[in-house]
Parts: C-alpha cells; structure tokens; sequence
C-alpha cells in the first residue's frame, strides 16, 4: 500500500544525520542476534518519502543492484523495490542499504528494522544485523551518505570510490581464508567463539572447555614444534635421522660458505632463508656461482636470524600435504604464479587479465592471491628469453615465479585421492617427527601417485600453521573440508565446549540471588565465575572491583581458562547499551519488576522495563529454563517469550489465586518452588510434577534472620529454582543455603549485621521504594522477634538512607515517604556521584517525602541531612544508643563497614559507642586497596538508550 505523501513546508534537503551509534555484541531488545543501531533525524527528509523524490529510486537501484533481492515485510523478492516505489521513509532505505554493502563485502547480514523513535518526530531507530561490527558501522555511515548525494548531489563524493574503500576496509578486518573455515565449522557444531584480537587470535569455547586458535595453528600446537620446523637446517636433519628422504643442505651465515657450500652439494642448488615462510626468499634452480651470488642477497634479505640453507634442487612438481592429527587429510599440487599466452596480449597485459579474476586479491584475504610483477619476476622472465612487452604465442606457459605458493600467486590442484600410500606415510611420520599437530609438508617428486623413494624426490619443508586455502578453494578440483579434522583436534566427538550460564535479573534482590548461586555450585566443587554489581569473581577471589554486571564483564568470565560455571547478575544497563555478552544462557532468573530507573534511558513504563529484562528469558535455548517469580505479573507474563521450560517461585500461600495457577503447572509435569506453611514455619519445597521435596526451614536460613527477611526467602527461592534446574543434588542445594549467611565477606552489602557495641546495625544497597518497603518490612519484623528483650522497647530505629541522583523526583520522594513508616529517625545521605544533580538536591527530595509522610502520621519522627556518606555514618553512630536498631543504606559499602568495624574495636576497648574513631582502618575492608576498573560497565554506566522496547519481529529478510 502506498504512502500518504506529506505536504512538503520546503525543499528536499540531503539533510540525514546519524545522532547516535550502537553496537549490540549479543541478544539485545531490538533482535535476538549481534545488531548496528543507528538513530537517525530526517530533517527536512520526513516530508520527503521516496515516491516524493524524483529520480531517487531508479538512481539507487542503478546504484545498488542487489536490493532488487531485498524481500522486505512483504517476504518475497522484489518485495523492498516495491516499497521504494510505493513510497518508505529514508530511514528505512538506510536500513536495506547497509545491509546490502555488507552482503557485497562477503558478510552475511540479512534482518534489520526500522522504528519511529517515541516522543522524537523526523527520528528513527534503524536496526540491522552485522558480522563484524567494523563493517557493519561504516556500512551505516556509507548509506547515509549516499542516500544523502542521491537527495542532491554533494562535491567531491564518488560512490564507486567510497564503495571501494568500504570494501578494502572490510578485507582488511575480515578473518583469512584459513581462520574463517575454521569458524565456519565450528558455527555448525554450536561452539561459540570469541575474537581476541583484531588479527586472527581467537578462542574456540568458554572458561574451562575453551581452545584457541590463531590462522591454523592451535591451543596444542606445541611451541618447541613450531621452533623446529621454523629452523629448516635442523627439521632436514631430524627428517633425515628418521630415514625420510631430503634433500642435501647446509646451513651457512656468509656468502662465501654459501658458494663453497653450493659447490659442495653440486649444481642445481636452492637458496632460502633459514626461517623464511610463504616462499619468501626462496631461489630455485641455480646453475652458477654469480647465480647463488644474487640469491644470496635476496634470501639474506628475508632472513630475520641471518642464517641461509643451501639444498639441493629436486626437480619434479610441488606438491602440499596437509597433515592434522598425525593423519592425512588433504594434498595439493602447487603450480608457480603464471599466464597463458594467446598470441595477441603481452605478458603484462595477461597478467592484468589474470589478476582481474574477482578472486584474487592482496595476501590472504582471498582465496587466490595477484601475480606482483616485481624485480625478481622480471628475471624469471628473461631466463625463459621473455619482457613485460613479448607477445607468448597461444598456449605457452610463461612462469612470474619459481615457488608454487599461493602467497605469491600461484594456483592449486587438488590431489588428495591421488597420493600413493607410501608417500602418505612418509608425510605423515614427518609431521609426527618434528611434532607439529597441524603440519604442511613440502613434497617436490616427479608424480605424487608414485612412490618417491623410487621415482625420486624430498621433503623440502615443513610448515608450521599452513594455509588451508590450497585445499578449501583449489582452482582446479574439489574442495575439502580440512577445518573438520582441525576442529576435531580440539572438541572431539562429544566433548563440551560451552560452559553453564546462569543469568540473573531483576530490580531488587539479583545480587543476593546470583551469590546464593554461586554458593551451592561453589560447594559442588565448581570453579563459579560470577559478574555483579559488585565486581568480577572467579572462584571466590575478586578479580575487578566495579560495577560488573555488564556484557564486556559477561565475556570476561566466559574467556578465564579456569570457570567451569558461570553466574551472571545482568543489568538493565547493560542490556539496553550492548545487550548480552554471550549469545545464550542455559538458565534465565528473573526476581521481580519494581519501578525503579523509570524515565531514563527511554524506559517509561514497567511493562518497557519487564520488555528490557525479558532479553535473558528470549536468551533460554530449547533444553533450558526460566525460573520465573510468579507474584510478580510482569514477570509471569515472561513465559510466553522463552522457548525452553518454566520454573516457578512464589511466596503466596496454598490456596491462593497464583499458588493455584503454580500447583495446576506441576500437576501437569511442571516445576516450582513454593512455601508450604506450618506449626514449625515455613518449609521450602520444590515440585517436580506431582513429587514434592522438602528442602529447608526457612527460619533455619542465615540469610534470612529467622525468616524476617522475606526478600531474602524469595531469593532463597529463586536460587534453589534455578540450581535444581541446572541439575543440583537436593542435598547439595539445601547445604548451600543453610551455609550461605549475609556476612559482609560473602554478600558484601546485602543485609550485613554488624554488632557495634550493644547496638545491631545493618547495612544494605537499597537505594529505591520498592526495595525499602521490602527492607522496612524486615525491620519491622526483626524487631518484633527481638521483643522480648526488656530493652528494645523503649530503643531507637534509626535508618540511614539516600537515592541515586538519575532518579525521577517522584521516586526520590516516594524513597523518604517508605522510609518513614518504619523508622524513628532517618539520616539523609548523598551517593559520591551526584549524576546531573546540584549538591543536596537529591537529599532534600528524599527529606521532603520523609517530611511528608511524618505530617501524615508516619512513625518517624525526625529527618536530618548530612551529605557526606562517611560523615553521616559517624553522626548516626554518634546518636546510637545501646540496643538499637539501626539500617544504613550505602553507596560505599566498604568505607563503611571498614568504620564500622573500627569503632567495634574500640567498643570492645571500653570507648563509647558514639567515640570518633580513629583515622586508620582495616586495609582489607579499605576501598583503596581494592582493585579498581576504569570503567564501569553495569547500571551506573549505561549510555542513552533510543525510543520504547520493540518487539522483536524481524522486517527485513534477504
């Protein structure tokens, strides 16, 4: 259906801008897969649909052949054509740009879409996938810029140009032939990888089950191997010990031993750097000593140890064995860059012709390489009595090099069927000698189907890391498969190659849930590697202190060689900045959907928060699970978007409308977590269909201070969901949460007790509404256990609290109003980061809703501000009197407890409670000591974020 084209206000103006860039490296809220996002402003442009641009569609087909392929929303080809002609949006016609300039490049990148962006008229979130981000970024940028010329044409830009460029930037970063077959087969077994590098180092797998690979050398190609096949002097002689046959050498470092050792040997000689690669250096057939003379500059020239091999010439054809895993399993026959005379072009012209074959290119980035026509060439040519100008009749072969290498332009043969068994053999026990687990072995004989022990011919070389492009696109033959074997080597037949990955999310309690995680599986003898808001942990040590519950602190776990489990709190932050940083987990928890961080990053609402979390349910495979809280509406309503199995948690009591809804679940083979009350208290229990297993008391869980802490029974609750999900022993389960107690070195800042004096304070994160109405519940409830005591009666709670600054208004308020209800006195503090607020702004908004819920007949009854965090530490110490209640809700929970700690010691010492403490602390609790990241990546260092969530539909397909 056609547009409804607008009444233009002005002219047509090349007025697209991008306004802001963003790289998803993993599921992300706009597409299941690694995605550009790119927000784009019209201008002028939003009047101007394509059927209001004359010329503009024909010119861009002309332009851009292949969209003619695009399908489009109407899913079939021709489909985006059609829409161009019926008239779309410039942003959208961004969209399918970019995606063909990767396709054209050799990626393959096939969805996008296009979203008007809420709230922001003329802009628009263009959305569309890459395969490296590089790429995919400038493809953006080159389609705005020619839908821009296409509007009116600007000076000085050429398309065919910018496009040239474009694709020589994209060879540049592009994997080699090599390392790409490589990935490409290991893609197809689902082993994920990760690049390392902007070269080709890249590791195979996660934590424990990870291998890495760089070109085609591997994690178990050992560094002696590589040492003594890059010594061709001493690999001849190791070869020649075996009874392999070689050729005569010797290895000199000055051009006189070069020419005694040529005479030595006997004409014809080679002449080769010791440590040389890709043929460079090499001078075959010499018949003179003026000709070893000039080899000897050239090889002398490649040499970087300065030592030169002197070998005997075996005539006969090139031949490359590829051997992986001591077996044969591809041969190559090599033929010397070349043209073909036809009686009418000289020799330059041919080799014009040759090197326009679209699939040579520069190096490796091919899977053929350009004839260079250099001075070594030229010399070639004159020994077959030929210039750049002759004219070779039709038919003649003329040679522009001597060494079959692909490196240096020459073509290949497949002869992997052809070998004779004997020469097989001998390739073979030569790789096994030098010790190499994926080997080339250079074969010069008359015929590879005869035996060289009889036939003649040698071993000239054994290379470590060869290149597989001989054998994946030989020009002449069938294509092998030799990335099969390679990856064989590292993951045999059923070996692991990922690791388990549980994700956490929520607004409050996914910390404390991820740790009691990590516990139970530290307890299984597992290596946990755990990402949080409170840093990087790998196997209980913490690695990096910061805000870790990113996607780049994601990966970071995923690439320690020691992780066998992963436990990820992940962010809404850093889902909306780079989505996830791995491409699934095996275990998605989500703890609840509280309004906290509305308004910011273009999340207005919960149901756009719940869209933003759900990302780590869309990330469940078909064999995983979703451990879902079925009180929490927004969250139930996740179940519908995860394609593997659900595991419910609910606090609601038996009979209940939502405790019926789980029991019916299990009824039907289900599984759930649920709380099943009685004379003693509360017993945990998980249901597995019509089973029911007693785990805990939940009075008898540290965590939980004898039940009061009911976020914490929750939490309990969605940590045993999600282990016996990952396959947990019950007994195992239940030992790690009656171990797991909220002590500042196991949960730092969650819940932690400290006794200062006679006085029991606590100190937590909280920083929102929703978690201090959870947190004012506990204090209510702790202290009506603690009533019997003759003295808490007549006691003090005093809370100390404060809010983040990126806050709305209303929610900083709402904060003091909660806090009220549950304490006598509460002590306003400010985070050290004010995030865009004046000094004491934040403070005063959460005093002024603290204020007025006290003219409403809330139970507190005095608000004070004291701004420094530390400072407000002490003058709430300095006013504590023995058995109170106090509740601290910290930014730096490390300052804090660490004076904590210090004025306990100086209770103990027979000081008041209230006493200045001294200026040193403990070091270990000293946030000075800890290791600290320059940059933090979870929550608190999200970037700007573009529109409302969208589904997750794709539009575009090619």
């Amino acid at each position: 259906m056609a547009v409804e084209v607008p009444t233009p206000t002005g002219p047509a103006r090349p007025d697209l801008t991008i306004l802001e860039t963003r790289i998803y490296r993993g599921p992300n809220v706009w597409s299941y897969q690694q995605a550009i996002h790119l927000v784009v402003d019209l201008g002028s442009l939003e009047e101007y649909p394509t059927v209001s641009l004359d010329g503009f569609t024909d010119q861009l087909i002309e332009l851009v052949p292949g969209l003619e392929r695009h399908t489009c929303s109407l899913g079939r080809r021709g489909g985006f054509i059609e829409r161009l002609r019926e008239g779309t949006w410039l942003g959208h016609v961004a969209e399918h740009v970019a995606l063909q300039l990767q396709t054209l490049a050799g990626h393959d990148s096939r969805r996008g879409k296009t979203r008007a962006v809420k709230g922001r008229p003329g802009c628009y979130n263009v959305v569309y996938s890459y395969t490296d981000e590089t790429v995919g970024v400038a493809a953006g940028k080159l389609a705005v810029r020619l839908i821009n010329h296409l509007v009116e044409a600007e000076d000085g830009f050429d398309f065919e140009t910018e496009f040239n460029a474009f694709l020589r930037q994209a060879e540049r970063v592009a994997f080699g032939p090599s390392t790409a077959a490589i990935l490409e087969e290991a893609a197809s077994r689902d082993i994920p990888y990760i690049r390392l590098n902007s070269a080709s180092l890249v590791q195979l797998g996660q934590g424990v089950h990870a291998q890495r690979i760089r070109a085609t050398m591997t994690s178990r190609t050992g560094a002696l191997a590589v040492d003594i096949a890059g010594d061709k002097d001493l690999t001849t002689k190791l070869l020649g010990s075996a009874g392999l046959p070689v050729p005569k050498q010797e290895a000199v470092r000055t051009l006189r031993g070069t020419l005694e050792a040529a005479r030595r040997i006997g004409f014809p000689v080679v002449v080769k750097p010791l440590d040389g690669n890709h043929g460079r250096g090499v001078c075959l057939n010499l018949m003179s000593d003026e000709e070893v003379e000039k080899a000897y500059e050239i090889a002398k020239a490649e040499s970087r140890r300065g030592t030169i091999v002197v070998e005997s010439f075996v005539t006969g054809r090139d031949y490359r064995c590829l051997i992986v895993g001591g077996r044969m399993q591809a041969i190559a026959e090599r033929v010397p860059a070349h043209v073909v005379g036809d009686g009418t072009h000289t020799v330059a012209e041919l080799v014009d012709i040759t090197n326009a074959d679209p699939r040579r290119g520069v190096g490796h980035e091919k899977v053929l390489t350009k004839i260079k026509v250099d001075a070594n060439a030229i010399d070639i040519l004159e020994g077959q009595g030929h210039t750049l100008e002759s004219v070779p009749p039709e038919g003649e072969m003329v040679k522009l090099a001597l060494t079959g290498n692909m490196s240096t332009g020459g073509i290949s043969i497949d002869r992997t069927f052809d070998a004779h068994p004997d020469n097989v053999e001998i390739a073979e026990e030569a790789a096994r000698m030098v010790g190499l687990d994926v080997a080339g072995i250079d074969f010069i004989c008359p015929d590879i189907t005869y035996p060289v022990r009889e036939t003649g011919g040698a071993i000239c070389e054994v290379n470590a890391a060869p290149g597989f492009r001989m054998h994946t696109h030989p020009t002449v033959g069938e294509p092998q498969f030799i990335a099969k074997p390679v990856v064989d080597l590292l993951f045999p037949p059923g070996a692991q190659s990922r690791v388990p990955i549980v994700a956490v999310t929520g607004t409050n309690g996914k910390t404390t849930t991820s740790r009691m995680i990590a516990h139970i599986f530290k307890g299984l003898g597992r290596k946990v590697g755990m990402t949080s808001t409170d840093g990087v942990v790998i196997d209980e040590r913490l690695v990096i202190k910061a805000d870790a519950s990113g996607p780049r602190s994601a990966r970071m776990v995923l690439q320690n060689p020691r992780v066998d489990f992963a436990v990820m709190e992940v962010a809404r932050g850093g889902i909306l900045r780079e989505g996830l940083g791995y491409d699934r987990n095996d275990i998605a928890v989500v703890t609840n959907i509280a309004p906290d961080h509305l308004g910011m990053k273009g999340i207005d609402t919960l149901r756009q928060l719940a869209d933003v979390k759900a990302v780590i349910v869309e990330a469940v495979p078909r064999d995983g699970f979703a451990v879902l809280n079925a009180d929490d509406p927004h969250v139930r309503n996740m179940r519908r978007r995860c394609s593997g199995g659900i595991v419910w948690f609910t606090m609601s009591e038996p009979g209940s409308e939502v405790r019926e809804f789980v029991d019916d679940y299990c009824r039907r083979g289900g599984r759930a977590v649920v709380l099943e009350p009685s004379d003693r208290g509360e017993m945990i229990v998980i249901k597995h269909g019509r089973r029911s297993m007693q785990l805990a008391w939940t009075h008898l869980l540290p965590s939980t201070f004898g039940g009061a802490a009911r976020f914490n029974v929750a939490n309990a609750l969605a940590a045993a969901g999600a282990a016996f999900a990952a396959g947990a022993p019950l007994h195992d389960i239940r030992q790690g949460l009656r171990t797991f107690a909220t002590t500042y070195y196991l949960s730092p800042g969650r819940l932690n007790l400290v006794q200062v004096a006679n006085a029991e304070v606590f100190v937590d994160y909280c920083h929102n509404a929703a978690g201090m109405k959870e947190l004012g519940a506990f204090v209510d409830r702790y202290a009506e256990q603690k009533q019997g005591q003759s003295d808490l009666g007549r006691t003090s709670r005093i809370g100390m609290i404060g809010a983040a600054g990126d806050r709305r208004d209303d929610d900083i308020r709402e904060l003091g109003e909660v806090a009220a209800h549950h304490f006598d006195v509460i002590v306003v503090r400010e985070d050290e980061r004010l995030r865009g607020r004046k000094p004491g702004e934040a403070a005063e908004l959460v005093a002024e809703g603290a204020r007025t819920a006290m003219a409403a007949g809330a139970r507190c009854r005095q608000v004070e501000i004291v701004l420094d965090e530390l400072e407000a530490t002490r003058h709430v110490l300095a006013r504590t009197n023995p058995g109170d209640l106090v509740v601290m809700c910290v930014d730096q929970h490390s300052m804090v407890v660490a004076e904590l700690e210090e004025r306990t010691k100086h209770a103990q010492a027979g000081a008041r409670i209230g006493a200045p403490a001294a200026a040193t602390s403990d070091p270990d609790l000293d946030p000075s000591t800890l290791t600290e990241t320059a940059e933090a990546e979870g929550e608190e260092a999200d970037a700007e974020a573009f529109g409302a969530v969208p589904d997750k539909a794709d539009d575009t397909a090619i």
